[in-house]
């Protein structure tokens, strides 16, 4: 029987005849250094390298842009009068979370993460179920897909007033422009993921006797669970964006507070923390979603991983 028979792969010595140098027979892969082949990086070469090229990860360029941010005022490429320094916005800082009035910031900071996250688990929550139902039956797209596509492209600041009229000034109104502005983003990339898983999956799984249910958890989702991270991620982004806008209008706590009181009275320095909070909550969020993509999606191959 030949090796073509039985289908397997076996390694076989060259025909050519054994030149000086060659490894003995047996011990090809022990003696693959005498060769001029391509020796590739070890693993830790490669992190150490990417490491000293991208000593911060993600936050490297930020880490950067706040020293030009600091050497500009120094230099007086910017005026105070329209930009406040970072060693300024880091002393503001300090004074709100200790003495600040009418609030702290500890105190805006919780009001203001409270919202968020309310909003982003009633939006999400409502967005996956919706997203789902849609993906997996025509019914289901026909209720919600409209609806969704007419949400999408409405502005935060023109369903502010509406959710003023229906819920009132209180938080309810702000939970609810947060929930719409997250839940959007994961029912638009859940239901694309859901229709995008292959299709050859699907038959080999029906051809293997799995049932609608275990078809539903075993292959649909799983492989839609990629897109839906990413619908997690933009939702996270747009929770604080329908945070800032939220909280812009009739709030007496918040960030946003925060920060129209600092536009009241002119404290460029808590403008700018608050602009700083923000920007620290995005990377934050982004963060998350990365650790859960490595929690979530360790059958991925290490390549498709965002490079951190």
């Amino acid at each position: 029987m030949t090796t073509a028979d039985t289908g397997a792969v076996t390694l076989t010595a060259s025909a050519a005849p054994p030149t000086t140098g060659d490894p003995a027979p047996g011990t090809v892969f022990e003696d693959l250094e005498t060769f001029d082949t391509f020796h590739p990086a070890p693993p830790r070469a490669g992190r150490l390298i990417r490491r000293l090229r991208s000593p911060l990860g993600i936050y490297t360029v930020p880490f950067v842009l706040l020293i030009l941010w600091q050497v500009a005022l120094w230099r007086g490429w910017l005026s105070p009068s329209v930009s406040a320094s970072p060693i300024e916005v880091g002393r503001a800082a300090v004074h709100l979370w200790t003495v600040g009035s009418p609030s702290t910031l500890g105190e805006d900071l919780r009001v203001s993460l409270t919202r968020a996250l309310t909003g982003l688990l009633v939006g999400g929550a409502i967005g996956a179920a919706a997203a789902t139902a849609a993906g997996l039956s025509r019914l289901g797209e026909q209720l919600f897909n409209g609806p969704v596509q007419i949400l999408a492209t409405v502005p935060f600041l023109a369903l502010l007033p509406v959710m003023i009229m229906w819920f009132g000034i209180g938080d309810a109104s702000k939970i609810a422009l947060i929930s719409i502005s997250a839940g959007i983003p994961i029912y638009v990339n859940l239901f694309n993921a859901i229709r995008g898983v292959d299709a050859r999956l699907i038959e080999m799984a029906t051809a293997a006797g799995a049932s609608r249910w275990r078809l539903i958890t075993r292959v649909l989702l799983p492989g839609a669970l990629p897109g839906a991270l990413v619908g997690f991620r933009f939702a996270l982004a747009y929770s604080v964006l329908g945070l800032v806008v939220a909280e812009q209008i009739n709030a007496d706590s918040g960030i946003g507070f925060m920060i129209g009181q600092a536009q009241s009275y002119n404290r460029i320095d808590e403008m700018f923390l608050g602009l700083v909070v923000y920007a620290i909550l995005g990377l934050s969020a982004d963060q998350v979603v990365r650790v859960l993509e490595r929690l979530l999606l360790t059958w991925r191959p290490p390549g498709k991983e965002a490079a951190t």
